[in-house]
């Protein structure tokens, strides 16, 4: 049985021997250092549910998305024993926590307490992909191909949070984040195919390890909001919206997460396919995940009373954006539409618009139906294809 940071050699398709390993138990520690910064995103979009609101909230999630993602790929590459992986580790799990601190005034008094420590984060990745290159792990052209991205991006976030204010700043680090995404592209598409070897397993674990730690700690947030004085309906809106996120993780755990991974495996562009299955195409999930959460945490607080129009589109829109995300990580990864997942991100929208005047915790349940509808037709769709 394989330990974390314990490796293995697994033959790809293509004939080339990949080191494959398993989640090294430093990754772990900087992924709940991380998965606080990514939480702390509700408490800004808490501030301001609008549709600007939302958008700025977005923004500093992609920015620390970007970071963490960075990071996956970087441990991909590097040797997970090596001395300097693991300060280099320490070292940057340190300078998030400033940063997760500074999320929910980023834009605002504490723009330079988030933009410091951030750029020092995304230094210590690309000193860390160039010691993982010195050890053949990664291809030094690609690295130092968006390096140049990531130096803009910086300085641009750094300028944003000195010399400017209010939407100046966030025109600023939308450009920055803009051109830090822009990256991978900037030096490529066949640049970036030989940018190392992928570990498929580790590099699956990891996402599907995120997505698991932001699913707990939005149940933790929501939970919260109940703790203080419980009652039988709270309890009630508490136990659905739980069952809401059990419904999230079967639907990518259940099967599309293994289907995926040996996709990946299997794949003739590895990174090509990681890059957009993973990098970009998670994005949506972790948002729809963090939005539901905003919602369900007022749906706790009243579940006797209507929802607002802007917590019962964040309860209903972040599990449609869940959906979307996960229909376009299938998509990607497998080639296949699932019409199914549009069909109940389309009634998870038409509950939205469907109950105005009833109470939070009817809207929850109807969610919840949505999701165990989906379940269900899957589950009756694997059994005809096995009994076929």
């Amino acid at each position: 049985m394989a330990i974390a940071g314990e490796t293995d050699v697994v033959e790809e398709e293509q004939g080339e021997e990949v080191a494959e390993r398993r989640t090294a138990e430093v990754e772990l520690l900087w992924d709940l250092v991380f998965v606080f910064a990514v939480t702390r995103v509700t408490r800004l979009l808490e501030s301001d549910l609008s549709w600007a609101g939302f958008g700025r909230s977005m923004l500093v999630l992609a920015l620390i998305w970007w970071a963490w993602s960075a990071f996956a790929w970087v441990a991909n590459a590097h040797d997970p024993d090596a001395t300097s992986f693991r300060l280099t580790m320490l070292l940057a799990t340190v300078l998030v926590f400033p940063v997760a601190l500074a999320v929910p005034h980023a834009l605002g008094s504490e723009g330079l307490l988030f933009t410091l420590p951030y750029a020092g984060v995304r230094s210590l990745h690309l000193l860390l992909y160039v010691d993982a290159s010195r050890r053949g792990g990664a291809e030094l052209r690609a690295i130092a191909g968006f390096t140049g991205t990531v130096v803009i991006g910086m300085l641009l976030l750094i300028a944003g949070a000195v010399w400017a204010h209010g939407n100046v700043r966030v025109l600023l680090w939308v450009a920055a984040a803009a051109i830090d995404y822009a990256g991978p592209v900037w030096i490529g598409r066949e640049r970036l195919r030989s940018l190392q070897q992928v570990a498929a397993g580790h590099f699956a674990e990891r996402y599907g390890l995120f997505i698991i730690i932001c699913l707990g700690e939005s149940i933790v947030d929501v939970g919260a909001a109940a703790a203080g004085d419980p009652s039988a309906g709270s309890v009630t809106a508490v136990s659905i919206a739980l069952a809401i996120t059990i419904g999230f993780w079967w639907i990518y755990f259940d099967r599309a997460a293994a289907l995926a991974r040996e996709a990946l495996s299997r794949s003739r562009e590895p990174v090509l396919a990681a890059s957009d299955g993973y990098s970009i195409l998670h994005l949506p999930l972790v948002s729809g995940i963090l939005v539901f959460a905003v919602g369900a945490r007022e749906a706790v607080v009243g579940f006797d009373d209507p929802l607002g129009a802007a917590f019962r589109l964040a309860l209903c829109g972040g599990v449609a954006l869940y959906l979307c995300g996960h229909a376009a990580f299938l998509w990607r990864m497998l080639g296949v539409v699932k019409l199914s997942e549009i069909v109940a991100a389309a009634v998870a929208l038409a509950v939205f618009a469907a109950t105005g005047s009833v109470s939070a915790v009817v809207v929850c349940g109807l969610l919840l139906a949505d999701l165990a509808g989906l379940a269900l037709y899957w589950s009756v769709g694997d059994r005809r294809s096995q009994s076929g």
